[in-house]
Formats: C-alpha cells, sequence, structure tokens
C-alpha cells in the first residue's frame, strides 16, 4: 500500500506540474514575488482575486503529498530536463546547426527561435492566434500579419535585386548600402548583429545565406519582437530617421520591455512563455513610430564621394505637413484598422479581459503586384504565408486602393467651335502624397472619348500589359519624362503622378545612391498640404508648383478635345490607374540582369505577370 501511494503521489503530483495550465503552476511562479519586476502587487492580486477558488483546491491537493515525493519529484524532473536537451541538441545536429553565435542564441521552441534581444513571431502567435472580435471575425496576429509586405521584406524579390543593382553600380558603397538597407528590410538581424559585433552583410555569407547566423532573424522581416521594442525616446526627431529606431542593448530578458498599447497588462504569462516584460506605452500607436523607417534619406554619391542625401521617401513629413495630422488621424488608424468591440488579446488565460480599440495587423498598403507574386511563388521565394491569407491581403489592399486613396469627378462638359472641354478633378483621400513611399510608382489618367458610333475619336493613357502607358515620355525613353500638365490636347500628353528623381548634374536617374533631387514631383497632396510653405523634402517639383489647380487635396485637368468630323454624343470616360513598378523603374532594373541572378529572378517574376495597373476609380458620362 504504500507503494501504491507512493505511486499516485507522483502521478497527481506529476499531473499538477505539467498538465495543469502553466500560468497556474506555481512552479511556474518561482521566484517572481509581489516586490518582483515581473510581478507586482497590482498583477498578483488580480491574479489571485480571479483564481482564488482554483488555487484552494491545488494548494490542498500539493499539500497531501510529502517533502521527499516533492523531492523526488524536481530530481526526476530535472533528469528529464537535462535528457530532453540532450535530445535537443543531438537532433539539431542531425539537421545541421544554424550557426547561430551562443553569445546571442538562447535556443529553439520548435521553429520558434529566440536570441537574448528578439524572437520569432511563432512564439508570439502561440497566444496571440486564433482571437475573435466582438462579430466572431478572426484578428489573429501572426494571421493577418504574415502575409503583408512588412513580413516579407527581406523575402520580396524586387528589393533583393534593387539592391543588389545598387552595389554594383556603387561597389565602393557596398557596406552603407547593406547596412542602410538591412536595417528596414532585415532589422532583427541587423540589430542583433550589431549587437554582437558581427558582420552587417545582405549577400554573398550574409543575411540571406541559410548558413548566416541571422538568416532566420533577417527572414522574419519587420516581426513583432523589432516594432514592440522599439524605444519612445527619440521618436519624431531628426535622429530616428531613416531607420534610427532605438532597441534596448542592454537588459536581459526576462526583464526586457516589450511595449503594447493598453494599460496595466497581465505580465506573468508573457514573462514566463516569451521572456519579455509587458508594459504600456502611447508611443506604440503613434505614426512617429512608423516614421523610423518610413522617413528614408539615402546618400547622394557623386564621383565617388557623398556630396548629399536625398529623400527617398518622406510620408510621415507629408503627413505632418496635412490636415491629417492636425485632425489626429495617424497611420495606424488607416494601415491598421480597429476591430469590432473588445478582443481577449491572448488565448492564455483564459481570464484575461476584452481590450479596445484592437488595431488588426493589417499593414494594409497599395502593392498588390508584388504581393500577387508572393503569393504565386511562395515555395521558391521561401515565404511562410499561405495562398488564403495572401488573397485576404490582397482584398484588404484592393479595398483600401479603391475606396480609400482617390475619387475622380468630370466637371462641366461643353462644346466650341469643334472642341470637347472637361475638367478631371482628382481628389486624394490620403494622408500624405498618392502615390507616396519609394520613387518606383505612379498613377496616371486614362482618358477614353467616343462618338455616337462608339468610335475612339481620342485616348491618353492607355497601357499595355508590360506596363508600358502609351504616350508617356519616359516609357519611349527612360532618361526623359512626361511633364505635369494642367492642359492636355493630344493623346500624346500624358497626366502622370510620380516622382522623378535626377542626378547631381541634373540628369534623369533611377540609381537611389545617385539621386540628388527630384526633376518632378506632382503626386497628389494631401488635404491642407500647402504647397507654398512646404520644407524642401517634401517640396512640390516641376510644372505642378506654378499650376493653380494643384492644391493640398486635389488637382484638376483640362481636357481639350478636337472632334471635328465626329458625330455626338460623345460618351467619356475617365480611370485612374496606380503602379506600384513602374515600367520605367523596371527597364532600367534590367539592365543589370546579366550581372546580377536578383535582377533576373525578378525579372522572370515581372514577366509572369500584367502589370496594367490597378484602377482607383472610373467615371464615364455621356454629353
Amino acid at each position: 500500500m504504500k507503494i501504491l501511494r507512493y505511486l499516485l503521489g507522483i502521478a497527481v503530483l506529476s499531473y499538477s506540474a505539467t498538465a495543469m495550465p502553466w500560468w497556474m503552476n506555481n512552479s511556474s511562479n518561482r521566484g517572481f514575488d509581489d516586490n518582483s519586476r515581473m510581478g507586482n502587487k497590482r498583477d498578483s492580486s488580480s491574479y489571485f482575486q480571479h483564481n482564488r477558488g482554483r488555487h484552494q483546491q491545488m494548494n490542498q491537493r500539493r499539500g497531501k503529498f510529502s517533502a521527499q515525493n516533492q523531492h523526488q519529484h524536481r530530481r526526476m524532473a530535472m533528469g528529464n530536463r537535462n535528457n530532453g536537451n540532450r535530445g535537443m541538441h543531438a537532433r539539431q545536429g542531425s539537421r545541421g546547426r544554424n550557426n547561430m553565435n551562443h553569445s546571442s542564441m538562447m535556443g529553439n521552441m520548435g521553429n520558434a527561435w529566440q536570441t537574448n534581444h528578439f524572437a520569432s513571431y511563432k512564439l508570439c502567435a502561440r497566444c496571440h492566434n486564433n482571437l475573435k472580435d466582438k462579430s466572431g471575425h478572426d484578428v489573429s496576429i501572426s494571421k493577418d500579419w504574415r502575409s503583408t509586405m512588412m513580413a516579407n521584406s527581406a523575402v520580396d524579390p524586387l528589393w533583393q535585386a534593387k539592391v543588389h543593382s545598387e552595389i554594383l553600380r556603387n561597389p565602393s558603397f557596398k557596406g552603407v548600402i547593406e547596412k542602410k538597407c538591412s536595417t528596414c528590410h532585415m532589422p532583427m538581424a541587423k540589430t542583433q548583429a550589431q549587437f554582437d559585433n558581427q558582420k552587417i552583410e545582405i549577400f554573398g555569407n550574409g543575411f540571406l545565406n541559410k548558413n548566416n547566423k541571422y538568416h532566420k532573424l533577417a527572414m522574419e522581416g519587420v516581426s513583432c519582437t523589432l516594432c514592440h521594442q522599439i524605444k519612445p525616446d527619440n521618436l519624431g526627431s531628426e535622429s530616428s530617421f531613416s531607420g534610427g529606431y532605438l532597441v534596448d542593448e542592454i537588459t536581459k530578458k526576462p526583464y526586457r520591455k516589450i511595449y503594447g498599447p493598453f494599460k496595466n497588462p497581465f505580465e506573468r504569462p508573457m514573462v514566463r512563455m516569451a521572456k519579455y516584460q509587458p508594459v504600456y506605452s502611447s508611443h506604440i500607436k503613434k505614426s512617429e513610430l512608423c516614421a523610423t523607417c518610413h522617413t528614408l534619406k539615402t546618400p547622394t554619391v557623386y564621383e565617388n564621394n557623398v556630396v548629399g542625401h536625398f529623400p527617398e521617401q518622406t510620408p510621415y513629413l507629408e503627413w505632418k505637413h496635412s490636415d491629417y495630422s492636425k485632425n489626429g488621424l495617424t497611420c495606424q488608424k488607416c494601415h491598421m484598422p480597429e476591430a469590432n468591440g473588445g478582443v481577449k488579446i491572448s488565448r492564455m488565460p483564459r481570464f484575461l479581459p476584452e481590450r479596445e480599440p484592437f488595431a488588426k495587423h493589417y499593414f494594409v498598403g497599395g502593392n498588390v503586384f508584388m504581393l500577387s507574386i508572393l503569393r504565386d511563388n511562395a515555395k521558391s521565394l521561401g515565404v511562410e504565408a499561405t495562398t488564403g491569407e495572401f488573397n485576404k491581403t490582397i482584398k484588404r489592399t484592393l479595398d483600401m486602393l479603391k475606396n480609400k486613396t482617390a475619387e475622380l469627378h468630370i466637371g462641366a462638359v461643353s462644346i466650341k467651335n469643334g472642341v470637347l472641354e472637361f475638367p478631371v478633378i482628382v481628389e486624394n483621400k490620403t494622408g500624405h502624397k498618392f502615390p507616396s513611399g519609394t520613387p518606383i510608382r505612379r498613377a496616371w489618367l486614362h482618358v477614353v472619348v467616343k462618338d455616337k458610333t462608339g468610335k475612339v475619336i481620342f485616348e491618353s493613357g492607355a497601357v499595355k500589359s508590360n506596363g508600358e502607358i502609351i504616350g508617356s515620355n519616359a516609357d519611349r525613353d527612360i532618361y526623359n519624362y512626361e511633364p505635369h500638365y494642367d492642359v492636355i490636347t493630344s493623346p500624346e500628353q500624358v497626366q502622370i503622378y510620380e516622382a522623378v528623381m535626377k542626378d547631381f548634374n541634373g540628369n534623369v536617374t533611377y540609381t537611389l545612391l545617385n539621386a540628388y533631387d527630384y526633376a518632378k514631383d506632382n503626386r497628389l497632396l494631401p488635404e491642407g498640404f500647402d504647397k507654398s510653405s512646404a520644407p524642401a523634402d517634401i517640396a512640390v517639383k516641376g510644372n505642378a508648383e506654378n499650376d493653380e489647380n494643384f492644391i493640398g487635396g486635389s488637382d484638376a485637368v483640362l481636357y481639350k478635345i478636337d472632334t471635328k468630323g465626329a458625330k455626338g454624343p460623345f460618351t467619356i470616360t475617365v480611370e485612374l490607374r496606380y503602379q506600384s513598378v513602374s515600367y520605367p523603374f523596371f527597364k532600367d532594373l534590367v539592365k543589370d540582369a546579366e550581372k546580377s541572378p536578383y535582377v533576373r529572378k525578378f525579372q522572370s517574376l515581372y514577366n509572369t505577370k500584367a502589370n496594367t495597373g490597378i484602377v482607383i476609380d472610373s467615371k464615364q458620362i455621356t454629353y
């Protein structure tokens, strides 16, 4: 009987230590008293208030066992743990290790790697997936995130091709380019390598190489433990831009702060599971956080010397100069829309209250072209998101582009001396310029006029399947560009909203490190943007600067069409189209195809897709 009671005691004690949820297990809380950083009095009292009955039952059960049995159990558990660790290392050795530096690597939990500073999104997903909002919609964080351009910032074949091209064109600046570009596209790898005093490199033996010790960190792109560890200290200042975000280098796990948008977080589960201490900070919901990477200046190189710095992308500064900033409409309000009602932000423990507003991790933008390439080539590109997840992100992106980006209006139509006249008004509904971001994007007006029989008597802005806009100077000759128009009278004139870079000598360039200024920047301005007082980095450039109809929030173009020989009524159709990868940019990039396998890879992927652009809005009228 003594032996039977002993065996039953071990079995029950083993159940209480392993089968119980880990956040209810007293052994999970050893070393964390009410005065510790990880378990303050507020959290502890709240915790026991909700679970007093369960803890009383557990303590009564545990009280039945002798100190000898508990000592024996701890010895057995320690032995099992050691054996398990030895087995884990043996399995890792049989698969081939990833050469992760032991000074930075804490270990793998399945595929959920951890370092002294960062952790895989898969670790976070264990608690922050399978979340529902008030309507029952799935708002799981990693499921929404991993099919976005943020998650795939390092996998992106266009980014890889462009960076490699920049290095080929400015080889003496290879180190500068790789450090600058990895800061925001491979931020965990770059930051961890910097903390470890290791080489920051993308190509060759660098982060893209599967044998590189930081490869896994790199390929998760812009992930959970990067954004949520950015400190608020310098946000909004010049020092925070161009990847100048600050991440704590000194504090060790589990004392490292992970910032969130909700006050009074329940700390213990995250401390035990993820080795981070959750804290509230309002900066996580501010545009200044996004500005660390989405305000980017790159060095201007001329004759192998740096002669200035070029504003490659400035959506935050554009927003700052608009009514959106004044009205408190942050980046997150549009790109991370709020869920319907409260959400339990973690599956465990189950007693957690609902929190709101909950920002869905959609990170929705406008890049349908690249999202479709990632979806359709997921296996070869090493993408983890499913086809279904990409389809959802693409659907959200199309909704953003078609319903929340811009709107067309056709003004009063008239005919004078056989000339059909009508203004087209384009209204920008975004909080920054449109298009915004990197200057490889463009939007344009496609205008068609048909006579009574349906014959086309005028067309401006038609596009071929390869992305070429008919009539555009740049599409015929990449070292030329189409000017901004206030009045259009010929099919050879196309209103294209874009930013065109020029080098130190004033010539058109597509090489970022050779860009000195913009020859043209007539991208649509956000509401409230005063072009007369705009700082140099976000100034309007070219003919649009003196166009009185090109103002904050809109542009108006007058079309004058010769209709002689044609009979009405006339049908006018106007489309606003958008390309996230412009055809002239692509033509310039593939000049390096012979030298670069990364450019060749993107070239082959580009050619699998029609690049006619997304129709943002369309209007039709008969006169």
